[in-house]
């Protein structure tokens, strides 16, 4: 089955209870697997040991806010079956040559934050210089790259994305219990603290890292933008069927989308679950043991110094599951990334008229050249900055510019592109706040950036 060609061949029914919604599940599962990498185990973690719990609420309003509009994109995939670049192409507003301006924006954008995937890349690196010692860092980049790159090649993702499940889950177990345990030891913490120190004022050298952090933790633009095809891919939009002239045609489409809309809606639900807990669990270890402690991860030295959030509560000998753990939990986030970033730029290479992205075999072209291109760019960056740390973060704050572009998507899918579905006064409240959290963020990290100048 082609998931991007919609036929009636394809037409499924919707499960019509939650636990046959269950079993439909998969987009969100992958989106966490991008999630929880380097925004929660590193952005997070560093936000903590600079800020202390003085910033916990940007954390927790990052992963809640933001899939109001994931959530628009993923109806948008099921109501027309269109990808997001297709869709961006459809906006108002000016053209060059074959592309509108949201395209030429994404794709430049999303090109800048190759220096943020070297970093993650530099970090999986790092931790598998500390499991085998030999070698240099830079021959493990290249290692990790080139896996990856493989992977997506031989189209192994279906067994990976599995086993990094399993493998996050087990590390999210081993997070857990870190906190829990947190209480028997000299950094134990209460609620009432935290809510003492928080702060929706920030210190001015620590905006910028609150900005990286918001841009890069739950779901960040680019995510958004790949969940479209997640959805796709998993059959949303195919089982939906494609639009009919006649009435009952058209009658029986809508109630098989809202059925479909619904399975997706319990799919993110559940991902935002997964990655809201860890994420705040990364958090407030990293504010109670690393701000305590003056510690903040730099360099190469920064998985050996997110290391003794796990030590300091469990025991030095937890470091090597936790390095097993680290490893897997990020180079599911290069993977996934990976596997996200040749779709969307095989589509934007497609709607700019440079391929024919409707064409499964140069689609599939695309994708295995980009799998070498990429991973090859992003050891690159790692080479010539080998800054982890700033260069993760950095990507953070180009996803939060980015957001503007995925923000006005979401405004003009729900509002201009005709929809048969009615938004109750909730959803539509929901969707607003998500909407105006990401504006002021955007604009507040700009004109941070700029009184810095």
């Amino acid at each position: 089955m082609d998931p991007y060609l919609i036929t009636n061949a394809y037409i499924k029914e919707p499960p019509t209870t939650l636990w046959g919604r269950f079993k439909f599940l998969g987009p969100g599962f992958i989106l966490s697997a991008s999630i929880v990498g380097s925004g929660e185990l590193i952005a997070t973690t560093i936000l903590g040991a600079k800020a202390g719990f003085a910033a916990f609420w940007i954390i927790i309003l990052s992963c809640l806010i933001k899939v109001a509009v994931q959530l628009q994109y993923g109806k948008h995939a099921i109501w027309t079956g269109e990808t997001t670049v297709r869709a961006f192409n459809l906006l108002p507003g000016f053209r060059i040559g074959r592309g509108s301006w949201a395209v030429w924006t994404v794709f430049f954008l999303q090109f800048l934050k190759i220096v943020q995937l070297g970093g993650m890349v530099g970090g999986t690196a790092i931790v598998l210089r500390m499991l085998f010692p030999g070698g240099s860092v830079f021959i493990w980049t290249v290692v990790v790259g080139l896996s990856a790159a493989i992977l997506i090649y031989k189209d192994y993702y279906p067994i990976v994305e599995k086993g990094s499940l399993v493998m996050i889950a087990l590390f999210t177990l081993l997070t857990m219990a870190s906190l829990y345990l947190l209480k028997n030891t000299e950094y134990a913490f209460t609620w009432m603290e935290v809510l003492r120190d928080l702060r929706l004022k920030l210190p001015p050298d620590q905006v910028m890292v609150a900005i990286g952090a918001f841009g890069i933790t739950g779901v960040a633009a680019d995510e958004t933008i790949a969940y479209n095809y997640w959805c796709i891919e998993k059959g949303y939009a195919a089982y939906t069927g494609p639009k009919g002239t006649g009435e009952k045609e058209i009658s029986d489409r809508r109630r098989r989308a809202e059925g479909w809309v619904k399975v997706m809606y319990t799919d993110a639900i559940v991902a935002m679950i997964i990655y809201t807990v860890v994420t705040a669990a990364f958090y407030l270890l990293g504010s109670a043991i690393l701000y305590q402690r003056g510690e903040v991860p730099e360099g190469n030295a920064l998985i050996e110094k997110i290391a003794l959030i796990y030590t300091e509560s469990l025991g030095p000998e937890v470091k090597s599951a936790y390095l097993v753990g680290a490893f897997f939990v990020l180079f599911s986030s290069v993977f996934a990334s990976l596997a996200a970033w040749t779709r969307v730029f095989s589509d934007i290479f497609g709607q700019l008229g440079w391929i024919r992205f409707s064409d499964q075999g140069q689609r599939k072209k695309t994708v295995a050249f980009l799998s070498f291109l990429f991973p090859s760019l992003w050891i690159f960056m790692f080479y010539t900055i080998n800054l982890p740390v700033l260069m993760i973060l950095s990507g953070g704050f180009v996803g939060s510019v980015m957001l503007l572009v995925v923000g006005f998507g979401a405004v003009h899918f729900r509002f201009f592109r005709g929809y048969e579905e009615q938004n109750g006064a909730g959803a539509s409240l929901f969707f607003w706040l998500s909407l105006l959290s990401i504006l002021f963020v955007a604009v507040y990290g700009m004109y941070s950036i700029v009184q810095q100048l």
